[in-house]
Parts: structure tokens; sequence; C-alpha cells
């Protein structure tokens, strides 16, 4: 749906003041619609995940192998405790 043209002018008008009144916001502003802009290009054109992605993905993975072999040797040790109970 289009904007009337009285809609338009007004927009503009606060656009002009936002930029007297506020530069700061401006530049924020701005500098946020680059970054977000150059994501969309990123996410858009199948690039390689990021670095801190990659390193994320190793951990958790360091992560879960750790608890599952410290399991497995908890469990062991519990299995062979009760082989030693019931022999006894």
């Amino acid at each position: 749906m289009a904007w009337s043209q009285d809609e338009e002018r007004m927009l503009a008008q606060i656009e002009q003041h936002l930029v007297d009144d506020d530069p700061r916001l401006v530049a924020r502003l701005e500098s946020f619609n680059e970054r977000a802009r150059r994501s969309e290009e990123r996410s858009a054109g199948g690039h390689a995940p990021s670095r801190s992605t990659v390193i994320i993905v190793v951990s958790w993975f360091l992560i879960a192998t750790l608890v599952a072999t410290l399991l497995i040797l908890v469990l062991r040790e519990g299995a062979s405790a009760a082989l030693a109970l019931t022999a006894a």
C-alpha cells in the first residue's frame, strides 16, 4: 500500500528534524542498517559459518564427549563394585 503525498512529506520532515536534532542517533541507525544489510547478504550468499559459530559447535562437541566419557567411567566403576560385592 503506497503512502500518500502528505504522509511522505511528513516522514521527510520528521527525518530532517531527527538529522538536525540528534546526529549521533542518525549515525548509529546508519551503522546498524549497514551491519544488518551485510548480515543479510552473508546469509543469502550461502557463505561458510563464522569463526565464532565453529568455535561454539566444537566446544559443545568436546563438552558432550567429556560428559559421556565420565558417565561411562562412573557406570563401569559402579558395575565393577557391584560384581565385587556379589562375588564376595
